[in-house]
Order: C-alpha cells, then sequence, then structure tokens
C-alpha cells in the first residue's frame, strides 16, 4: 500500500531525485525532453508536486474516495447511491472519517482521479461501483495498490476486497413468484448491459426462463432513466405478444412504467403486473405501491466502508456476501386476467 514518491520517479526516469523536484517544479536544470519524460512518469504512477510536501507527514489522509462514472442527473433522481451514500457517511462519520466524492465522466478520468487522490494523499483508500465486465478499474487500483473494496461481484475483482448480494437468487425468486401467480409473458427493462450486476441479472433471467420453460420471457436494455424505462415498456405494451408481468432493474424504471401502463389505458395489476428492483420509498408512495426487491441499503453502505477501514488498518482484504434482497409483494402484482 505504498504511495508513489520522488525516489520513485527518479528510479524509473533513470535520474536524480533533484532533476525529478527541477522538473515537477519547472526549474531549469534539466532538458526539455527529460522534464517530458519525468512528467509522464510522475502521471503514470500517481506523483504530484504537492505529494513531495505530503510526504512529509505520515499522517493518514483521514478520507476515503467514492468515484461515480455516471451522469450527474441520474444521481439526483435515483434513490439507490442516494442511500448507500448515506450509509457510507454514517459509518465514516462516526469514526471522524471524511467522504470525498466525485463524478467523473468515464472510466480513463476515474482511474486519473484514483492516481491524483493516492499520489496527493488526499484519501487512504477508495470504493468503487458500478463494477463492469473485464473492468480496467481492477488492474490499475492493483498496480497502485491503493487500499479499495469493490462493491460488487462475484467474481471480476482481481484481488481486490469486494462486497456483493446475490442478484441471481433475487431475480429467480422473483420470476418463480410471478409464475406461481399465473404469468407465462414476463419481460425484464434491464439497466446498463455492461454492469457486472446486469450480466449476473440476464443470465440468472435466461437460466429460470428455460428451466421453467417460458418461451415468450425477454429481456430488454435500458439505461436507469424513468425516461428509457418508459420508451421500453411502451414497446413492450405496443407489441402483438405484450407481457403480463414486467420486471424493472431499478425503481425509477418501473414508476415510468407504471405511468406509461395507465397512460395506455391498462390497469395494473389486472392487465400488467409491475416488480421494482431497489425497494425505496417511491414505490410505496405510488399508485399501486409496487412489489420491489429491495435491502437495507444504507446499512449495505456502511458495511463497504466498514470493510474498506479494516482494509485500510492493514486487514487482508476479503470478499463478503451482503443481505440477498427479498421480495414484498404489494398492489402491483396478481394473477393475470386470461388465467
Amino acid at each position: 500500500m505504498k504511495r508513489p514518491t520522488i525516489a520513485d520517479v527518479a528510479q524509473r526516469a533513470g535520474v536524480s531525485k533533484g532533476a525529478v523536484s527541477y522538473a515537477l517544479n519547472g526549474q531549469p536544470g534539466v532538458s526539455e525532453a527529460t522534464r517530458q519524460r519525468i512528467l509522464a512518469i510522475a502521471a503514470e504512477i500517481g506523483f504530484s508536486r504537492s505529494s513531495a510536501a505530503r510526504a512529509l507527514s505520515a499522517a493518514a489522509a483521514g478520507a476515503i474516495g467514492l468515484a461515480l462514472c455516471r451522469p450527474a442527473r441520474t444521481l439526483g433522481v435515483e434513490p439507490f447511491f442516494m442511500a448507500l451514500i448515506s450509509g457510507v457517511e454514517a459509518e465514516l462519520s462516526a469514526r471522524s472519517y471524511a467522504l470525498t466524492l466525485q463524478v467523473v465522466a468515464d472510466h480513463d478520468a476515474e482511474i486519473a482521479v484514483y492516481r491524483r487522490w493516492w499520489g496527493e494523499r488526499r484519501v487512504d483508500g477508495v470504493l468503487v461501483c458500478d463494477l463492469r465486465t473485464d473492468d480496467r478499474r481492477i488492474p490499475a487500483l492493483e498496480q497502485l495498490q491503493l487500499p479499495a473494496v469493490v462493491i460488487g461481484g462475484p467474481g471480476g475483482t482481481g484481488e481486490l476486497a469486494s462486497l456483493w448480494s446475490d442478484d441471481a437468487a433475487a431475480l429467480t425468486e422473483t420470476v418463480e413468484y410471478l409464475v406461481a401467480l399465473g404469468h407465462r409473458r414476463i419481460a425484464r427493462v434491464a439497466g446498463l448491459p455492461d454492469l457486472r450486476h446486469t450480466e449476473i441479472r440476464t443470465d440468472a433471467f435466461a437460466a429460470v426462463r428455460q428451466r421453467l420453460g417460458l418461451v415468450d420471457a425477454v429481456t430488454v436494455w435500458s439505461d436507469y432513466t424513468g425516461e428509457e424505462g418508459g420508451r421500453a415498456t411502451r414497446r413492450l405494451l405496443s407489441s402483438a405478444n405484450r407481457p403480463t408481468a414486467v420486471i424493472y432493474d431499478n425503481d425509477v424504471m418501473a414508476i415510468a412504467g407504471l405511468s406509461v401502463a395507465q397512460e395506455m389505458g391498462l390497469t395494473v395489476p389486472g392487465d400488467l403486473s409491475i416488480v421494482a428492483w431497489d425497494d425505496s420509498p417511491l414505490c410505496r408512495l405510488v399508485h399501486p405501491p409496487l412489489t420491489a426487491l429491495g435491502r437495507d441499503i444504507p446499512a449495505y453502505g456502511a458495511h463497504a466502508a466498514r470493510q474498506l477501514l479494516a482494509v485500510v488498518a492493514g486487514q487482508p482484504a476479503g470478499r463478503v456476501q451482503d443481505e440477498t434482497p427479498h421480495l414484498t409483494p404489494r398492489g402491483s402484482t396478481a394473477p393475470p386476467r386470461d388465467r
């Protein structure tokens, strides 16, 4: 977990520490070619000019970092992240730690933020969200030796610590519940396809579809926003073989789907049953209240923060399974009319 030092830059560049200091501070004493090479190496390993001053103190930063690679507009309307952050904050404040939060445009920018935070001693570790398939952030964090906990899995987290819940079991339980009600035409409005948890849910949906012989079960893709979730619902409900039940990968899309169904003159749950992932107060405020898959998300965030602080303290990285989302039936699900 060693942070980069001026000596590391000097060793990689094959120059003295004095030459590195000249290059980083824009002083004469090195050629322009050497200066550019030193600056490139410093950026690569996450060392900056302020690192030299910060390195005089061995004190911890007293903060952990969370960089979110999502459009800021979705963070403002999706209750999941607000609940997760509230749990992280509650745990950190109880231990006199701060949370450094930054929204980034893409994974290149996110990795650059990690390098800067670690090199400048701004954070003692990071939480990583929205695990992707073949996620480039994992090897980058391993190379930096930056303490980290990945909120996601199982699998795909390399040697980093991780916290995950069994999305496959939750999805399977939901489909079996709808089938027990009599539904055979079941659709799923999924989130971003390259997210690891979306992939896990998609594989589970395909497996239970095959096992139960649900030939009309389909998955369509969206991006977690109400706008795209509504469009996906409208296409599904306009098809000749429209579903009698839809599972949504988050609560925002489910509420949008409910609105579209009512706009098209369909009753919920008489003509269409709806299930939302990530139960939230929104699911209980609409009419009818939505059947939902839920868990204690603030507790999930607090658990992740505790796990990260343990890794920062030098404890071995572990892979921890958290609470499996449980299904809460409400007024949006019922047997189909044509049962």
